[in-house]
């Protein structure tokens, strides 16, 4: 098994924000996108994420999207401060309140980006240039980013 590449995929930021499997409300996703804003606003999201922050075809604006506000509104709400969760409820006002189903099918979608889909490639691409293609385990964009940002075990555990 090959060992991680000694230049990750971050180049080495010392402040990551919130896993991409993190929950607010039963909402994956939601809490990274707010910490990434956080980190923005206060000058310390590494500029390794300036590229993709609140981009279209990206985490960040299919989130947006799928609660129909925009990027900008949310970071301007963000600013104002409070919890994930009163942050969200905002969303839920000013957008629209998903329900279960709904949540259902957004966890699935935000889990499992890159897992035979459009984000495939990019995946692939960025497990090559990391060093780690023969990484079977990390499966998905949420992997990636959790192993790029020290989150996902070295090796598989074995049962």
């Amino acid at each position: 098994m090959q060992k991680r590449s000694e230049a990750p995929i971050a180049f080495g930021m010392h402040t990551h924000p919130k896993s991409p499997k993190e929950m607010t409300r039963g909402m994956i996703y939601f809490p990274r996108m707010l910490d990434k804003i956080r980190l923005h606003a206060r000058g310390e999201l590494h500029e390794d994420y300036h590229k993709n922050f609140g981009a279209p075809r990206t985490a960040d604006s299919a989130c947006c999207n799928f609660l129909r506000v925009h990027h900008r509104d949310l970071r301007e709400r963000v600013k104002q401060g409070g919890t994930d969760e009163e942050i969200l409820e905002w969303c839920f006002e000013n957008g629209r309140r998903p329900n279960e189903g709904d949540i259902f099918v957004w966890n699935g979608f935000a889990s499992k980006l890159g897992w035979r889909d459009f984000a495939t490639p990019t995946l692939e691409q960025a497990k090559e240039k990391a060093g780690i293609s023969d990484r079977d385990d990390i499966a998905t964009i949420p992997d990636l980013i959790d192993f790029d940002e020290g989150r996902f075990p070295e090796e598989r555990k074995t049962p």
